[in-house]
């Protein structure tokens, strides 16, 4: 019997007495897509459910069951789903043309938007996606530098083409994954953030080394926070060693704050990674950075500089339907107090769970920064007081490294019972569009899947 199977049959018989559609057209997705997912950080065992629509901050499934949503388009939706302004923009481009297959207005006015909000963009570069804006940036970093290697560090995630996800989601010990040519790997010089002595002896020393890409949150959207001081220390030995310094911030980017992580923190990278909200809920990226690197991208200013200009294409690059979701986004954003009101909503939940665990006894620890939650249930039954429990003392090896993947889909199948569908962290992230009514329900929802999972024995009080 594996660890899945032993899933418990209290928490899976209310899941499955609510949600038998679901089930019914995950049996159909298996005959035609491969495990029935588009994506695999959606696996549910014993099966996922399926959406019917959203609004706000809440969402209702094909049987009719209603959600407080903190999947939220897997972090895009900052102003909740369905926005009137959002909705209103992208019927009105729709009646007037998805793709012209020319330049246009509203990827002038992203871009300006962009421009104004994130400190990095002298220019700024769209691609379809996140990965496809990461991929971008390396390129952009070696040309500029004329160097081969990148830095990256573990449990950092960039997307999943070739050159960076070894060592992002698995393989953390190096190894090579199905698919990847070993002579990708070469190219990338995996270090632990733990060390910083070692990275910047890295640096120090090395002279082939064109960019380094982290997330500024932490690994996976601060599940794995940074070291006290790392992001001002990387930015001063990176710039001392003439390393193009890359901000990932397709989590971070107008969520951290309207002009990200890099805002926040009052540390400017070379170039910027930027994704999600920036497109307002529908498929989008972009770098963002210096006009020295970003031109050359321009083939006048790339002539002018005695360089090859870099090539780009992309057929979906700055759409019109995208870029009208995203205008009317990012304009709320930076009007607006929508980050704000996301991360005082979300402190709220992160309060509330540490005081459920903290009442109900159970030794699991409750983190997370701006508008985020992360729940760590605590697999090596650690001794945590949820009040002042300290993710960075655990490192990347205690929070990621230890993960229990069966105990946290049943973490995510219980709250899904209690109508809370949180992400596979396990935790979430919040809109503008969360209320007393969602952190209400979402509190109890928690009280109630932590209670079922005690009694099924899939943890123990303290």
């Amino acid at each position: 019997m594996t660890a899945m199977s032993k899933f418990s049959a209290t928490i899976d018989d209310a899941y499955r007495a609510r949600t038998p559609v679901s089930e019914a057209l995950y049996k159909e997705a298996q005959l035609a897509i491969p495990s029935g997912i588009t994506h695999d950080s959606r696996f549910t065992f014993p099966y996922p459910i399926s959406v019917a629509r959203a609004l706000g901050p809440r969402k209702w499934d094909v049987d009719g069951n209603e959600y407080v949503d903190y999947f939220g388009g897997h972090g895009a939706l900052l102003l909740g789903h369905s926005h009137p302004a959002v909705v209103e923009a992208v019927q009105q481009q729709m009646a007037l043309g998805t793709h012209w297959g020319a330049s246009h207005l509203l990827e002038v006015r992203w871009a300006q938007v962009v421009q104004r909000m994130i400190p990095s963009a002298q220019r700024v570069r769209f691609t379809a996606s996140g990965t496809e804006a990461s991929h971008l940036a390396l390129r952009l970093a070696r040309a500029y530098s004329g160097k081969p290697k990148i830095m990256r560090f573990v449990g950092h995630f960039h997307g999943w083409h070739n050159e960076v996800v070894a060592a992002a989601m698995s393989h953390f010990d190096g190894s090579v994954p199905p698919g990847i040519a070993p002579s990708v790997l070469d190219q990338s010089i995996v270090l632990p953030v733990e060390d910083i002595s070692l990275i910047v002896e890295t640096l120090r020393t090395r002279d082939d080394i064109a960019a380094v890409i982290f997330e500024p949150s932490g690994a996976s959207w601060g599940q794995v926070p940074l070291p006290l001081g790392f992001i001002a220390e990387l930015r001063e030995i990176t710039r001392k060693r003439d390393v193009v310094l890359i901000f990932d911030e397709v989590i971070t980017g107008f969520r951290w704050s309207r002009g990200g992580a890099q805002a926040r923190y009052g540390v400017t990278p070379d170039l910027s990674v930027l994704a999600k909200i920036l497109a307002g809920g529908l498929p989008g990226g972009a770098v963002a950075g210096t006009k020295a690197i970003m031109d050359q991208l321009d083939p006048a200013e790339a002539k002018a500089a005695s360089r090859e200009k870099v090539g780009h294409q992309g057929t979906f690059n700055a759409n019109p339907l995208c870029a009208a979701a995203a205008v009317a986004t990012l304009e709320l954003v930076e009007t607006t107090n929508a980050c704000q009101d996301a991360e005082d909503t979300a402190a709220e939940i992160r309060d509330g769970m540490r005081k459920v665990l903290t009442e109900e006894d159970v030794p699991w620890g409750i983190y997370g920064e701006a508008s985020v939650f992360i729940i760590f249930p605590n697999p090596a039954g650690l001794p945590i007081d949820p009040m002042t429990f300290d993710p960075a003392a655990l490192g990347f090896k205690g929070i990621k490294g230890s993960r229990d993947a069966a105990l946290i889909n049943r973490l995510r199948v219980a709250l899904l019972a209690n109508c809370v569908d949180i992400m596979g962290g396990p935790g979430g992230v919040v809109s503008a569009a969360h209320g007393p009514s969602e952190v209400a329900q979402t509190l109890e929802a928690f009280r109630a899947a932590v209670r079922k999972l005690k009694v099924e024995g899939d943890i123990q009080s303290k």
